[in-house]
């Protein structure tokens, strides 16, 4: 798989902080001398903004990075990060910083992913998008809610290509007992969750409401992990306040032992089936 401008923005920023770590040069100093706030810095070292060219020139000085090979290689990769992925054409419609998400999800090897209200997006039906979209988004034209459902569709492609990420999907029971736009659509997206579970990459299973207390109380989130060990697994939260990502290792790998026990305590794939299967045959 192609790698695209989002990762090769996290690679050019993770490198470029360790070069400046191994320098012990703080990160208000070195934004002061590229004339930015301490704040556009750190996006580009977190890989959330692209590099210009014109600061790597003054990077390479204050890291002493001489070798020309090692230079061409960073170039190379602020050049890559600067293309446009084919989410940028909905930038229009794009939540506040989901864009980043989007790239991410499209160059993840793996998702593992924990929903509480909806059934996620990469799993939801045509009709059940639509349903969703028009209560969340109530002040959005008709033009603008198509288009949002087109970018929610479009994703899904990332689980039709050649060597599609595994994606392992707890869903809370709430997510399939919560009627979306009606019993039709509702037994639609229930039927499709089902037809999904059967997927060679795709896991799916319930936590049922007799689980109690559970580890994810605070809400959902997913992780993304991606092909290359040098690639940093990431934590995406959703909030009202914007996107939140996490990529230190605490973090992470205190959201992946919590998916964990969420697995542990859910129904097995099989019996998660069973029930979407019972759920949907009632709505008939």
């Amino acid at each position: 798989m192609a790698v695209g401008p989002t990762v090769r923005r996290r690679r050019l920023g993770s490198e470029l902080r360790r070069l400046r770590e191994a320098r012990a040069i703080k990160l208000e100093e070195v934004a002061d001398q590229l004339g930015v706030a301490a704040s556009t810095l750190s996006r580009i070292e977190t890989g959330k903004a692209p590099t210009k060219t014109a600061y790597l020139t003054v990077l390479f000085e204050l890291y002493g990075v001489t070798d020309a090979g090692h230079r061409q290689v960073l170039l190379d990769m602020a050049r890559e990060g600067h293309r446009k992925g084919w989410w940028a054409v909905y930038d229009d419609v794009l939540p506040t910083g989901f864009g980043i998400y989007v790239g991410l999800e499209a160059e993840a090897a793996g998702l593992r992913i924990y929903e509480t209200q909806v059934v996620n997006g990469l799993l939801q039906t045509a009709a059940y998008t639509q349903a969703v979209l028009r209560e969340v988004h109530k002040k959005d034209t008709p033009e603008q809610l198509q288009r949002l459902a087109e970018l929610r569709h479009k994703r899904q492609e990332v689980l039709d290509r050649e060597d599609p990420p595994d994606l392992w999907l707890i869903l809370d029971e709430s997510v399939l007992r919560r009627s979306i736009g009606g019993a039709e659509i509702m037994r639609g997206q229930l039927e499709h969750l089902v037809e999904a579970s059967q997927w060679p990459n795709v896991t799916l299973q319930v936590l049922p409401f007799s689980s109690g207390a559970h580890p994810a109380l605070m809400g959902p989130f997913a992780i993304l992990e991606f092909p290359e060990r040098d690639d940093d697994d990431v934590v995406y939260f959703d909030s009202w306040g914007g996107p939140i990502y996490m990529e230190k290792d605490k973090d992470v790998r205190d959201c992946a032992e919590a998916f964990d026990r969420l697995r542990a305590a859910a129904l097995s794939p099989s019996d998660s089936a069973d029930m979407a299967s019972k759920l949907a045959a009632e709505l008939m």
